[in-house]
């Protein structure tokens, strides 16, 4: 008898650890028709970082990193049938912080006109990651465009050399990210096109005798892409979160492509971090 009431008592625990559990339901999920020899196009407020459609009667490409294509791919053993509908599984899209699943159906039925041709994720479709960066590109988009329209008249931080010269002009903190304002001018008559922007943490002050021990800090994200440019290119880096001690700095390398002595290196010290605007 007791060893029945512990079965029951662990049965109940594990009912009532289920029931805790969120789960959604296929019969819950939105629905999306599609159409014959009709492409539907998901509109995506993110990047698509992932797409998963489990229908092998339904193909899909990304032509744009926040647009997805579907369209329906006819079943070469049901050639010749007509009036065909019904469900073709459930489609996941996941983005930079959220995911969103429909199901999907087909209709096949002469005459139809309420098949959409788009489809945008709103935000009553989606589910928020977690443990995934909480801003989206979008919303970074939108502040490092905010920062470019601000005008600073002292920079925090100049360098020059070879009539090249980069300067750090703002420093800005939203959430956990860090967002750095920088610019790089050329005074001379001849275009610098940029090989690559290291950044790296490293001592403030380097003896020869020392072993240098730099830590290299990969920007998650920047507004425009390096090129060449002929008087000047400002662009916003956006780093996580980093703190760092007093004897050491933030070293900031631009380099140009071919043979080049045109290297810039800008030293940001730790209280430059420490004093950011904030969004």
């Amino acid at each position: 008898m007791k060893s029945f009431l512990l079965s029951m008592l662990a049965r109940f625990a594990m009912l009532s650890l289920f029931a805790q559990q969120p789960a959604t339901f296929r019969s819950q999920l939105p629905q999306i028709l599609l159409e014959k020899e009709v492409s539907l196009h998901i509109l995506s407020p993110e990047p698509i970082s992932y797409v998963d459609i489990s229908s092998n009667q339904v193909i899909g490409d990304l032509p744009q990193e926040n647009v997805l294509r579907l369209k329906w791919k006819p079943d070469s053993l049901a050639e010749g049938f007509s009036d065909v509908e019904g469900s073709l599984g459930v489609l996941t899209v996941v983005g930079e912080s959220f995911i969103a699943q429909y199901e999907l159906s087909f209709s096949d039925m002469a005459g139809i006109s309420f098949a959409p041709a788009s489809y945008s994720i709103s935000p009553k479709d989606i589910k928020p990651l977690v443990g995934k960066a909480t801003i989206p590109t979008s919303e970074l988009r939108k502040h490092a465009l905010t920062v470019l329209s601000s005008r600073k008249f002292r920079p925090l931080r100049k360098v020059k050399a070879h009539g090249v010269s980069m300067q750090l002009n703002a420093v800005y903190t939203v959430g956990d990210l860090v967002l750095l304002d920088i610019t790089a001018s050329n005074s001379t008559n001849l275009s610098y096109e940029i090989d690559q922007l290291r950044m790296k943490i490293e001592d403030r002050k380097i003896t020869k005798a020392t072993n240098v021990q730099a830590i290299e800090v990969e920007p998650i994200w920047q507004l425009y892409g390096h090129g060449t440019f002929k008087r000047s290119f400002r662009n916003i880096y956006v780093l996580k979160k980093m703190t760092f001690p007093a004897n050491k700095i933030l070293h900031i390398q631009l380099s140009e492509k071919q043979l080049s002595g045109r290297t810039l290196d800008l030293k940001v010290k730790y209280k430059d971090i420490l004093e950011a605007d904030t969004f």
